[in-house]
């Protein structure tokens, strides 16, 4: 019964340590500046267009 008390009594202490943590601990993320070139104009305006000849769906069953 005694160790029943002890492991009680451990537990809360444990949980009342996690609170404190989470209260006082330092939680604030760490935040830095990321900068990343964006190429505007580059490259195609419209996607290409396919003819459809080589899609999955036109009939052919090999």
């Amino acid at each position: 019964m005694r160790l029943l008390k002890v492991l009680v009594a451990l537990i809360l202490l444990a949980v009342i340590a996690l609170a404190a943590y989470a209260y006082f601990g330092d939680m604030e993320p760490s935040r830095t500046e990321t900068r990343e070139p964006i190429a505007v104009g580059a490259g195609d305006a419209a996607p290409a267009q396919t003819t459809g000849d080589d899609s999955p769906d036109s009939g052919d069953l090999d």
